[in-house]
């Protein structure tokens, strides 16, 4: 593997990690912090995707400002999607036992995959990328890298620190830390936890909409989507320990190197590498890399 083979795929781990924490940190916070577990997360990576795939020849995404309008009006309608659904259905669940909320939110991803199919149909679409990131740099003599990724990877890691700043130097994530730890003692001091439940599982399904909308130029969007990226986002959230942002990322950038350097040197066990990891970290640290936010 010469230099800039290597480099290019430092950059796909990289941009793959980073996507790959958007779906992960939503789930990490609603599935550690809330106590639910939510089989139906991958459903919001799908919903961010086909909206994009709708959207945006509503709105022209080729173009600079259509593009950040498609993101702004999925990102509204996946903070709507999300408070109505934890008002609807996710508020009941808190108290309930962990069978009572895999059953239901199995049963989300059921109406959401036949939503989509009576919807956009069970074919596989794909969505352009903006004209002004359509390009590609150089890198060597013999190889490109698509502009597009480079952007993707920058917003994600902007989002990274904004999430950090928000959890650790704010007051609305000092309320989400205490909690997580005492529901109870927070709310007898006056804090409207619900509330605060319901605008922080917003803010999941939207970060999960958001990695779909980013996604489909890339990836394409198909059919089953969500269900794919659910079953790795779960292996970020163990390794990286249940309720821990900052152990979201570091997981999903130990994924991302895994998985992509897996594919390229080990083609034959790239399916079974990301596993092989997560049993390690276990054996080393059961509860994960990092203590819950």
């Amino acid at each position: 593997m010469d230099i800039a083979t290597f480099l290019v795929q430092c950059l796909n781990a990289l941009q793959y990690g980073l996507l790959l924490f958007l779906v992960a940190s939503g789930l990490t916070l609603i599935f550690g912090i809330m106590g639910v577990i939510n089989l139906a997360h991958g459903s919001f990576y799908m919903i961010g995707a086909y909206m994009a795939y709708a959207l945006a020849p509503l709105f022209g995404a080729h173009a600079g400002w259509g593009f950040f309008a498609t993101l702004a009006l999925g990102l509204a309608l996946a903070v709507v999607l999300g408070y109505a659904l934890e008002w609807a259905f996710f508020s009941f669940l808190y108290e309930r036992e962990h069978l009572q909320q895999v059953l239901m939110t199995y049963g989300l991803i059921l109406v959401f995959e036949e939503a989509r199919s009576l919807l956009v149909g069970d074919d596989v679409h794909g969505v352009e990328a903006p004209g002004w990131l359509a390009g590609s740099i150089p890198l060597g003599s013999l190889m490109t890298y698509p502009v597009y990724r480079l952007f993707i990877s920058a917003l994600c890691v902007a989002l990274a620190l904004g999430m950090y700043l928000v959890i650790s130097r704010t007051r609305v994530g000092m309320m989400i830390r205490a909690g997580s730890s005492n529901r109870e003692m927070v709310a007898s001091l006056g804090i409207d936890v619900k509330l605060l439940y319901r605008a922080m599982f917003a803010a999941g399904v939207a970060l999960a909409a958001l990695a779909g909308m980013l996604a489909a130029p890339v990836s394409s969007v198909y059919p089953g989507m969500g269900g794919q990226v659910l079953i790795i986002c779960f292996v970020v959230v163990v390794i990286g320990g249940i309720g821990s942002v900052r152990g979201a990322l570091a997981a999903s950038l130990l994924v991302g190197l895994v998985d992509t350097f897996g594919k390229v040197l080990f083609p034959q066990a790239a399916g079974v590498l990301v596993y092989v990891l997560m049993a390690l970290v276990l054996l080393w640290k059961p509860d994960g890399l990092f203590k819950a936010t």
